[in-house]
């Protein structure tokens, strides 16, 4: 299979966009002369050979696409487009995206996790495509592929953790096990879930639960762990976990889920920007597309499929005049069409074989019409 690596970007905060090349290419040449200790497994799935301490075992850890077959009919990929994967994560719909690319096609793919990173070197080292990734928030690369004026065939999301990020236990993300208090999806940033609860303010905090957890017992629980603080330091997810659940009503605290559930999502959401970094790409990424290319995205909590939700719905609406007039006299035209009028869940099948995407929603948008710039550019 043929293959062109283009090139790898990290866009740190005290670095300009494309300043600093990252490791990349070097880790996917590395790859690319083979290594007989690998298994068949992990070379398919991009898996490391070995996890950190407390990690998973590599064939435990492997990632299963969510959605897959359903996200490809909507891209409809066709040889020689350019896709963009705005949350590259372990690769799974990247690697299937790119066998139908070809050659002559080109899948860019964003993420801020290093661990992303050593999973694109793989994918690389055996991609039919051509192959570029950018470490950054997938705002701030979208922001520069825009200023590269790229043009897109497709761009598509997945939205919140991956199963990587999830079963890197050392990373923070789970309220299952003992772990470091931490969540951040690039390790290079400062804000952790620890300095979070360590230094929030108490009403801060609470809305943080409230906002982006939509937990009823945010008060309180922000009442406990800024009491806790006062003894000793929040340091650990099993701490932070017997904080919320001194918090909450025992008859609460058994129903609907783990109790802690809302609150990790909430912090693990604040931590990392993801409800801001998703309101800055969605206009990015329209941006970018090509007429007639296609915006997808799948979410995994309400917060993330409203705003996917609202953005694609706005741009699929046509005249807004009052009903009561005649004609219309605003001449808004729709610049998107609904793929699917309503979001697409995952088949019994898949939550049989992968109940991490019992919450998935996929919704998809085909772009009719060039941006108002671009048409008065031409």
């Amino acid at each position: 299979m043929s293959m062109t690596l283009l090139e790898t970007r990290d866009i740190g905060e005290r670095e300009r966009p494309g300043e600093r090349e990252s490791c990349g290419p070097e880790l996917a040449r590395r790859r690319r002369g083979g290594d007989g200790s690998r298994s068949a497994r992990a070379r398919r799935t991009g898996a490391p050979v070995s996890q950190a301490s407390g990690g998973m075992r590599a064939q435990e850890a492997s990632h299963t696409p969510v959605l897959a077959s359903e996200l490809l009919d909507l891209l409809n990929p066709q040889p020689g487009q350019l896709a963009i994967d705005c949350t590259f994560g372990d690769g799974g719909h990247a690697r299937l995206l790119a066998e139908r690319l070809g050659p002559s096609g080109t899948l860019v793919a964003i993420d801020r996790d290093p661990l992303a990173e050593q999973r694109f070197a793989a994918l690389a080292a055996e991609a039919a495509c051509s192959m570029r990734f950018i470490r950054s928030g997938y705002a701030e690369a979208l922001e520069l592929l825009a200023r590269e004026d790229v043009r897109a065939d497709m761009v598509y999301f997945d939205l919140g953790m991956s199963s990587m990020q999830v079963d890197t236990r050392e990373r923070g993300f789970s309220y299952s096990y003992e772990a470091p208090l931490d969540m951040r999806m690039d390790p290079s940033q400062e804000l952790s879930a620890r300095e979070l609860v360590a230094e929030w303010d108490e009403r801060r905090i609470a809305h943080a639960l409230r906002d982006f957890g939509e937990e009823r017992h945010s008060g309180a629980i922000a009442r406990a762990i800024v009491r806790r603080r006062e003894q000793a330091p929040i340091e650990t997810t099993l701490e932070l976990v017997e904080t919320i659940n001194s918090a909450i009503p025992a008859p609460a605290r058994f129903a609907g889920g783990h109790p802690a559930k809302r609150s990790f999502q909430a912090l693990r959401i604040a931590v990392n920007d993801e409800l801001g970094q998703l309101d800055r790409a969605l206009p990015l990424a329209w941006g970018l597309l090509r007429e007639g290319g296609v915006l997808a995205g799948i979410s995994f909590h309400s917060l993330e499929d409203r705003r996917v939700k609202r953005f694609l719905a706005e741009r699929a609406q046509g005249c807004v005049c009052p009903p009561d007039l005649p004609v219309c006299v605003c001449g808004r035209e729709p610049e998107a069409a609904l793929l699917r009028r309503r979001s697409i869940v995952p088949s019994q099948e898949e939550l049989e074989r992968n109940p991490r995407a019992s919450s998935a929603r996929l919704r998809a948008a085909t772009k009719l019409a060039k941006d108002k710039d671009e048409e008065e550019a031409g």
